[in-house]
């Protein structure tokens, strides 16, 4: 199955909260998750080794194991190798798997967090990979070395792959712009064709992409997974923002959303879906859940009629950029 036909709503399922994120998510509620996201139709999955250390890539292979593998796309990550060796957690992913993590962007890292994950996922390939937080907000300062350490190992094992269409696609996954932007400006041979942007390029976060990052994308022919597009669950009322504790500036600017959202009666989640995959160089967006409820409603939200006067509101109220596309 190739993208086009996997994304024919522009929506996939990211796996992230089924790594135990910010809870203990019990088996069987994860579980059925996945299958609710198969049954509605769902089929592209995306998963990573730093989710729960593992966990969700091996949640995931419970359920996708009983399809047949053409059915179905597949996106993992690299840069993290699980290790056998334990330790207590914290932040996070605190509830997971006490794998020690050992982070690792060269060639040889590359090829085994791949057969890792293959491994746990019990699959014989992946069909997009992407380059898992080489970015300052995981790295600090260090960030640049860790860039340059996956230019000369994991970006050129990558296009290798992809050369040799072991992989359809590949691209870093990470939580700001600037990486991405530095990746789409190398040479050819170790040029990402498909990113992963998390938080970036939502109703609520889009500004900064909107600058460089998307307009650079479009000229060089690359394209988007949306990752997060719920900044974490702080649009639809959630105590996080991106990944921590939500400020209270962030609830206002969900407030002032929600106010325009109300009196037009349009949900906030239909708008935040639909605003993300409004920009042409957007493949797909990829919310992630524990409930097995919330696929049929993301789903609803991907069909739902929004009123040009909406966007309009927003506009006015300076809610969202001039510079975005919007749903038509």
């Amino acid at each position: 199955m190739n993208l086009q036909e996997a994304l024919k709503k522009k929506i996939g399922f990211g796996t992230a909260p089924l790594g135990n994120m910010f809870r203990d998510v019990p088996e069987e509620e994860a579980i059925n998750t996945i299958q609710s996201a198969w049954d509605h139709g769902i089929r592209y999955f995306d998963t990573a080794p730093f989710y729960g250390f593992g966990l969700a890539e091996m949640r995931l292979e419970k359920v996708l194991s009983a399809y047949p593998r053409e059915e179905y796309v597949l996106s993992s990550k690299v840069g993290r190798i699980v290790s056998e060796e334990t330790e207590d957690k914290e932040g996070l992913f605190e509830h997971a798997r006490k794998n020690k993590i050992i982070h690792d962007y060269t060639e040889d890292g590359t090829l085994k967090s791949i057969e890792d994950s293959l491994t746990r996922l019990k699959t014989d390939y992946l069909d997009f990979v992407f380059v898992h937080d080489i970015s300052p907000d995981f790295h600090g300062d260090e960030w640049i070395t860790k860039f340059d350490e996956a230019r000369k190992g994991a970006f050129r094992t990558l296009s290798r792959l992809r050369d040799e269409g072991v992989i359809k696609s590949w691209g870093l996954g990470v939580n700001t712009t600037t990486p991405i932007e530095l990746a789409m400006q190398l040479e050819d041979d170790v040029r990402p064709d498909l990113c992963l942007s998390a938080t970036q390029y939502t109703l609520m976060q889009h500004e900064g992409a909107l600058e460089k990052m998307m307009p650079l994308a479009q000229r060089k022919n690359m394209e988007f997974v949306i990752g997060s597009p719920y900044n974490s669950g702080a649009l639809l009322g959630g105590e996080h923002f991106d990944y921590a504790e939500i400020t209270d500036d962030k609830k206002a600017h969900v407030e002032k959303l929600r106010k325009v959202a109300d009196e037009h009666n349009v949900s906030l989640k239909a708008a935040a879906l639909q605003f993300s995959t409004a920009h042409p160089a957007v493949k797909a967006v990829i919310p992630g859940s524990t409930r097995p409820g919330r696929i049929k409603e993301d789903l609803a939200a991907m069909d739902e009629q929004i009123p040009q006067a909406f966007w309009k509101d927003l506009l006015d109220r300076k809610l969202i950029s001039a510079k975005a596309p919007l749903p038509k």
